[in-house]
């Protein structure tokens, strides 16, 4: 199969109602458009609290929330939903999660105040909420993706165990936890970070990998998109960059 315009996509949006801060749509919007672009059918289906998961996602996005979201989205993973989101990244579904979704992929997260959150257990990490508010714009250098551009906001402190392996390294920011020099965790076709933002919309290469991860997932061979024009993209991951890097930067 090669023709794109028979080819189809199923995105499953986790929490998006409760968790969509800083711009984290976008990365719906994004993977959507460049999908439909090159003649992909994309359906995205938003799963809630109490809705199960269904069994065709071929991509899931999880953005970020405060406190009081993950405590009842946390509650609401445990048991056999959490246990279906692993199950679909083992099979090649991709992720992407950003901040809060990327804690609660991790093993838990301690919120300030509280006890632990648990988590799906995908990552091979533990985040904890910690004394500083890290604001401002993030580049990352990626072995797989080259280099990245986002905004971070928070105060999470997440640290990677044993193998895990990180999305990149950190040129300009916090990333992770502010002292490691890592950012992200990547595992099979999942992805966690901090880069709100949004993320895709400034890395088209990011968002092209998540779609030909999808891809074969849902049809077990390897699909090669055809290229776009990517200069607005490009202008800006390049101005990203630019503050990023500037002293003044925040």
């Amino acid at each position: 199969m090669t023709a794109l315009e028979h080819m189809k996509l199923v995105i499953g949006w986790l929490y998006g109602t409760k968790m969509n801060i800083y711009g984290d749509r976008g990365n719906v919007v994004a993977l959507e458009q460049r999908a439909r672009w090159r003649g992909l059918d994309v359906e995205v289906r938003d799963i809630g609290m109490g809705q199960p998961i269904p069994d065709d996602i071929d991509i899931f996005f999880w953005g970020g929330g405060q406190d009081q979201e993950q405590v009842a989205v946390a509650r609401d993973l445990a048991g056999a939903k959490g246990t279906s989101i692993r199950t679909a990244i083992e099979k090649g579904a991709a992720m992407l999660a950003i901040c809060g979704g990327y804690q609660l992929l991790g093993h838990g997260y301690q919120p300030h105040d509280g006890e632990m959150l648990p988590g799906v257990g995908l990552f091979d990490a533990t985040s904890v909420a910690g004394p500083t508010r890290f604001i401002g714009n993030v580049v990352i250098e990626s072995d797989q993706f080259g280099t990245l551009v986002g905004f971070e906001n928070h105060s999470g402190l997440t640290h990677l165990q044993g193998d895990a392996k990180p999305l990149g390294k950190v040129i300009a920011g916090n990333g992770n936890n502010g002292s490691d020099g890592l950012e992200g965790a990547l595992y099979k076709n999942a992805i966690g970070c901090y880069l709100h933002g949004a993320l895709l919309p400034k890395n088209p290469q990011l968002t092209d990998w998540l779609l030909q991860a999808g891809l074969h997932h849902r049809y077990g061979e390897h699909v090669t998109l055809p290229p776009l024009d990517d200069s607005l993209e490009t202008a800006a991951h390049e101005s990203a960059t630019i503050r990023a890097k500037s002293p003044r930067s925040s």
